[in-house]
């Protein structure tokens, strides 16, 4: 069986009965169309928030990194050895 939450919401009337209206006309209920726009909309918005988007410019300079990386930093070379020590202290 699922489980359930319940979620109230205090509207002006005219948006109360503008959501109605929609959901009739959708042959559902209020409380289905407002779950669902709900739900989309909030997979819309963690999508944007796990989504890195790059201009062209920086796809090919990311790609370009990824291919030619360059020597390792100083920075890179001692947390490669702090990590080494965490790892195996001996």
């Amino acid at each position: 069986m699922a489980t359930t939450a319940r979620l109230e919401a205090r509207l002006p009337l005219e948006v109360h009965a503008m959501l109605k209206r929609a959901a009739e006309i959708e042959g559902r209920t209020l409380t289905d169309f407002v779950v669902s726009a709900a739900q989309e909309a909030a997979r819309r918005t963690l999508s944007e928030t796990q989504i890195i988007r790059l201009s062209m410019e920086d796809q090919i300079r990311f790609a370009e990194a990824l291919l030619d990386p360059g020597p390792p930093t100083q920075g890179l070379i001692d947390a490669l050895r702090a990590n080494a020590q965490l790892i195996d202290p001996d």
